[in-house]
């Protein structure tokens, strides 16, 4: 049976993912605690993955009861602020950290997602396990952290989510949330690099397009696709579903109305 298998969100953006059991879909369309935080530079420009794989080098961690980011650098110092009550003090320490004046901002309605007319993120445990067939030393995970969805649902085919983009698509409804896909999520350098060291896999984009154009589904429309350096669909919840929660287990359906 189709079901959600993973929920997770990040609530710093550019640092690590945080696993919920449940969580709302926010006013803005996206699902709570996501891109919540972001770091930015004095001209306004935000600190992620695809500016610096410097990012990389960090690990961290999010109470959402608390707003507490707990991070662990290479060197092993850790450190632990409170993000609601002394961002100032998150702000300062990374600014150090990547050399740069930094603020810290927050966004609760919304987070600061990449594509903001846009919800949650999609993928299948299926179609994680398949691509990590395609390189080797990678596992489930690793290619789970250089993706980063949202929402992963078990049960299912591998690239079960093309079919929700393109000409005459249907939806899917996870625990009576509905889900519309909008387009394939095109790829930028993140996937490319170890999520463990920053370090890129040698030919990764080369080998990524050959295998997906080779494995695309028959129910995939290609002309949805601009490109086959694209995996995992990206979603539009509508707004009255907006309010609702998704939790793990959740059944997932397939609706054409």
């Amino acid at each position: 049976m189709a079901r959600l298998e993973r929920l997770r969100a990040y609530p710093v953006k550019g640092l690590d993912g945080i696993d919920l059991e449940a969580a709302p879909v926010l006013e803005g369309g996206t699902i709570a605690y996501d891109r919540e935080f972001a770091l930015f530079d004095a001209d306004g420009e935000v600190i992620n993955g695809k500016r610096t794989a410097r990012v990389h080098d960090l690990e961290t961690d999010f109470d959402p009861s608390t707003t507490e980011l707990t991070v662990t650098t290479p060197d092993g110092e850790h450190r632990r602020f409170d993000l609601e009550a002394d961002p100032e003090a998150a702000a300062a320490w990374f600014g150090e950290f990547f050399d740069e004046e930094l603020s810290l901002e927050r966004d609760r309605s919304l987070g600061f997602v990449d594509r903001r007319e846009m919800g949650p993120s999609v993928v299948s445990t299926a179609t994680l396990r398949t691509v990590a067939d395609w390189f080797d030393e990678t596992t489930v995970d690793g290619v789970r952290r250089r993706l980063r969805a949202n929402v992963e649902v078990g049960g299912v085919e591998p690239f079960w989510e093309d079919q929700f983009v393109g000409a005459d698509a249907p939806a899917f409804e996870i625990g009576g949330v509905r889900f519309e896909g909008v387009k394939p999520c095109a790829r930028c350098v993140v996937p490319q690099r170890d999520p463990d060291t920053g370090e890129p896999t040698p030919d990764f984009r080369e080998q990524f397009v050959r295998r997906r154009e080779a494995t695309l589904p028959d129910w995939a429309d290609a002309d949805a696709f601009n490109h086959f350096y694209s995996l995992m669909i990206l979603t539009r919840v509508p707004d009255r579903d907006r309010g609702e929660s998704l939790r793990v287990d959740d059944r997932v359906a397939v609706v054409t109305d």
